[in-house]
């Protein structure tokens, strides 16, 4: 077994040279099947064996019948077959056997009464389809075929009578549309026209009425088209619900009327329904209307029917997200603009009171701004649009009191809210009571745009001392803020009170906390300087540099005094004389001897100050050990020096900045491990650690600076001994 087994195995599994495809094998199988010998065709004759023939055919058949007896196919194939034998009595009597097993077999009449009818038995046919049609009433297929065979035969009255047989059991609309074109057929209009109006009456649907009324039209009876789009609105009703149902009927009354260019009509039945239609569910129609005035209106209808289309999208969006802030601001400013562009009639303006109404009404779930940021612009608009359009300032005033009642304040607030409305108020003439609102907003809620909208506000109106109360009030509640301190400072600048400036730059020096101190040393800084308190000035730098060394607060220190020189200048050599002055007086001045020399002193005093500061600032960030400092420090002093300062002065700068190496460290961690990084070495610091080494470095220098001219003085020679030996060969 074990070697059978290994001989049926697949040793070799490399693919066969030649390979062959299924269909080649499929084909190959079918030629060598077995081809089975055709039966002999068997001729009869005489009546013996005819008599024979059928004796064994109608075993066979009762055969399987007593086998199959449910199987309606062996019963009709047996009738079939007794039939084309031309023994019809054995046939029907094969059916009619069928009959007892199944007497609701469609099949099985269709295949009785189609025997019939092959064999011309007309009144068998008849008394099957009458049989057929008493015991299967709703089966279509046999009504069909009834009325069509007595309509082939010319009996109209027959087919008018099986038909009126089966509307009493009330069929669908096809077999009524089938029952009119007969009618049609024979031009029997006033019978088809009855027709149909059994047919409403069976199936009162709107497409019944159209067929209907479209059927009256196409006999010239327009006015009994008329009274049947008006018995179909009767039927439906005139409320909400039957309008709807009937929005078809509707829209195919006033296509007629259009047809037969009854343009007023049509108008007419189409805002009949809309206007008792929501927009909602008027989309259709809404359409049809459209396209109604934008054919046969004028510019107003089409503009209304844009309008109403417009409304209808903005419905449908909201229904989907009640929420959604910027399908309201779009819809109302739709109603906005139809309100201006109209008659500014009552109507249109509580349709736009109506959409911003239902919009502040979508108040939003959580407690949080980020929510409540769309939602609030909803009630500036409303405000805005009631105090534009409508100057009613009572119903602003609510809309805004309303809106701050609303408004979480001890979560949030929102700013412009408040100051909108006290500007309101303003515009109104009563200052007091814009004042009141924000000495509200600030009692609930205080917050950094409030405190500068309320200043800006009191600065318009130019009360300089209220404006310092509120700074005074601001720092009360946020010491820390940098920019409350450097805003009350450009007040007092602006007054040009020097003292209370400096006091209070003074103050927010010394607050123990500050957001961001730099700032406030910046502008009290710029201030000092642009009053040309350069003492001053260098006195804050000198304060600011006790208290932190950074390289920017070096750098510019170094800046102030080369431009503090550089200004001295200027106004010695005249530059500082006030323009616009003399071109308003006019008056020709003679011209003014400079000093050169002073102008230069000065220039040159400002610079040397500047590169004392760069010094200490370069000194003291060494003595600190930051070398990305000292980088920029030099960067900075280069860029000084090209600009200002002469060749040596940069050279000397250049020659302080590092160069850079590689070098190895150990990995934090990993004592076996080493990576490379980049080092900054200073000459200066080169000196100080390893003089020896930094003197055989100059050596090294030098002496490579000597081999290089060694080596061009020896090219040139040789160049000038080839070029006399070229002139020797040429002479």
């Amino acid at each position: 077994m074990s070697q059978s087994r290994e001989g049926g195995r697949v040793k070799n599994r490399a693919p066969a040279p030649i390979q062959i495809t299924a269909e080649q094998l499929l084909r190959e199988a079918a030629d060598f099947q077995e081809k089975t010998a055709p039966k002999p065709k068997q001729r009869v004759e005489d009546f013996e064996e005819l008599h024979e023939y059928r004796g064994r055919k109608r075993q066979d058949f009762e055969e399987v019948i007593r086998r199959t007896r449910s199987n309606i196919s062996a019963w009709t194939k047996y009738a079939n077959w007794e039939a084309s034998q031309g023994e019809f009595p054995r046939s029907r009597s094969v059916f009619e056997r069928a009959f007892d097993v199944d007497p609701t077999s469609i099949k099985l009449w269709l295949s009785y009464t189609e025997m019939e009818l092959k064999a011309r038995n007309i009144s068998h046919a008849r008394n099957l389809y009458d049989r057929a049609v008493t015991l299967l009433p709703r089966i279509d297929q046999i009504w069909y075929k009834y009325v069509y065979l007595e309509e082939m035969l010319g009996n109209v009255a027959g087919s008018r009578q099986v038909f009126e047989r089966w509307m009493a059991w009330q069929p669908n609309e096809k077999a009524w549309t089938a029952y009119i074109k007969m009618e049609v057929r024979y031009n029997e209009m006033d019978r088809a026209s009855k027709v149909y109006e059994r047919l409403v009456n069976c199936h009162p649907e709107p497409k019944m009425f159209v067929k209907w009324a479209k059927f009256e039209e196409e006999r010239n009876r327009i006015d009994r088209a008329r009274e049947i789009f008006t018995m179909g609105f009767e039927f439906y009703g005139q409320e909400e619900e039957g309008i709807d149902k009937s929005q078809s009927l509707y829209s195919a009354f006033a296509k007629m009327e259009v047809r037969h260019k009854e343009y007023d009509r049509a108008r007419v039945i189409y805002k009949f329904a809309l206007d008792r239609l929501p927009r909602s569910r008027s989309t259709q129609l809404y359409a049809a209307y459209s396209n109604f005035e934008k054919q046969f209106g004028d510019r107003a209808g089409i503009e209304t029917t844009v309008l109403g289309k417009r409304r209808i999208q903005y419905e449908e969006e909201l229904t989907h997200e009640a929420r959604n802030y910027d399908v309201w601001f779009d819809y109302a400013r739709l109603e906005e603009d139809a309100y201006k562009s109209g008659d500014r009639d009552d109507a249109a303006l509580a349709r736009v009171r109506e959409v911003y109404e239902r919009a502040v009404a979508q108040v939003p779930p959580s407690d949080e701004k980020r929510h409540w940021r769309r939602y609030i612009f909803t009630w500036l608009n409303y405000a805005l649009f009631e105090e534009l359009e409508t100057k009613d300032v009572g119903r602003v005033r609510e809309i805004f009191k309303a809106c701050l009642k609303l408004v979480p304040h001890k979560q949030f607030t929102f700013a412009k809210v408040w100051t909108l409305f006290a500007e309101f108020e303003i515009r109104q003439l009563d200052l007091d009571a814009g004042r009141k609102i924000m000495g509200t907003a600030i009692g609930m809620s205080p917050k950094e745009k409030l405190f500068k909208n309320y200043i800006e506000l009191e600065l318009r109106l130019r009360e300089f001392d209220r404006c310092r109360t509120l700074y005074q009030k601001w720092l009360e509640y946020d010491p820390s803020n940098a920019s409350a301190w450097i805003k009350y400072t450009e007040l007092e600048g602006l007054l040009s009170d020097d003292e209370r400036a400096r006091a209070i730059y003074e103050l927010a020096v010394n607050q123990p906390s500050m957001d961001m101190p730099e700032l406030i040393w910046k502008s009290w800084i710029d201030y000092e300087y642009g009053e040309e308190e350069y003492d001053r000035t260098r006195e804050l730098y000198e304060r600011l540099l006790r208290r932190t060394s950074h390289v920017k607060v070096w750098v510019s220190f170094a800046q102030f005094e080369a431009n503090a020189g550089a200004a001295i200048a200027d106004r010695l050599a005249g530059g500082g004389e006030d323009s616009d002055e003399e071109e308003e007086e006019k008056v020709e001045k003679e011209p003014v001897e400079v000093d050169q020399e002073a102008v230069d002193e000065a220039k040159k005093d400002g610079l040397e100050k500047a590169r004392k500061v760069f010094q200490r600032g370069y000194d003291d960030l060494k003595k600190k050990s930051l070398k990305e400092e000292r980088v920029v420090l030099l960067e900075a002093w280069k860029a000084l020096e090209a600009s200002e300062g002469d060749a040596e002065s940069l050279a000397k700068v250049e020659a302080m900045l590092p160069r850079v190496v590689k070098k190895m460290r150990k990995v934090d961690g990993e004592a076996s491990m080493m990576e490379e990084y980049y080092d900054m070495i200073f000459a200066d610091d080169e000196t100080v650690n390893n003089p020896a080494s930094l003197k055989f470095l100059e050596l090294a220098h030098a002496w490579k600076q000597k081999a290089a001219m060694a080596e061009a003085a020896e090219e040139d020679s040789e160049s000038e001994d080839e070029d006399e030996e070229e002139e020797e060969e040429a002479e």
